[in-house]
C-alpha cells in the first residue's frame, strides 16, 4: 500500500483514525491535538467519507491532514480532493502519477466546498464587476 502526501509526518503524530460510521460532529475534544485523521471508504460504493471530511473541514475547521484509505481509486481523486484530503492510501497501481495530473485536471468547478476555489459563478461575479469598475 502506497502512502502518498504532501509532508512526511513523524510517526508519533496524535492521530485518529474513523469509520465511515463515526458521526464527526460529536467528535468535540477527541479533535483537540490531533495532527492526523484517517477515513475509511470501505467499498468504492459508499461514499459516507465525503460527507465526514466535508464536515471536518468546513463546519469543525479541521486543518491537519486528512487521509482517505481503503478502497480508494483513480477516478476519485478530484472529488477527494474537492472534499478536504490530503493523503491518500491507496494500493491502486498508478495512483501517485494519477494525483499529479488530478490537481490540475479541472480549471473551473462548479460546486462550491471549503477547498477555497472560487466557483465558475464567482467568478464570473468578479469578472462582472471588474469591467463595470
Amino acid at each position: 500500500m502506497e502512502i502518498l502526501k504532501e509532508e512526511p509526518l513523524p510517526p508519533e503524530v496524535p492521530t485518529l483514525v474513523l469509520p465511515n460510521t463515526e458521526d464527526v460532529l460529536a467528535l468535540g475534544d477527541r479533535l483537540d491535538g490531533v495532527e492526523l485523521i484517517i477515513l475509511d471508504f470501505p467499498k468504492f460504493t459508499d461514499g459516507r467519507a465525503y460527507s465526514q471530511a466535508r464536515l471536518l473541514r468546513e463546519r469543525l475547521g479541521y486543518t491537519g491532514e486528512l487521509r482517505a484509505s481503503g478502497a480508494v481509486f483513480i477516478d476519485q481523486i478530484p472529488f477527494l480532493l474537492r472534499c478536504g484530503f490530503d493523503s491518500f492510501a491507496s494500493a491502486q497501481k498508478g495512483f501517485s502519477e494519477a494525483l499529479d495530473k488530478a490537481r490540475t485536471l479541472f480549471s473551473v468547478v462548479y460546486q462550491p466546498t471549503g477547498d477555497g476555489r472560487a466557483t465558475a459563478n464567482e467568478l464570473r461575479l468578479q469578472r462582472r464587476a471588474a469591467v463595470a469598475a
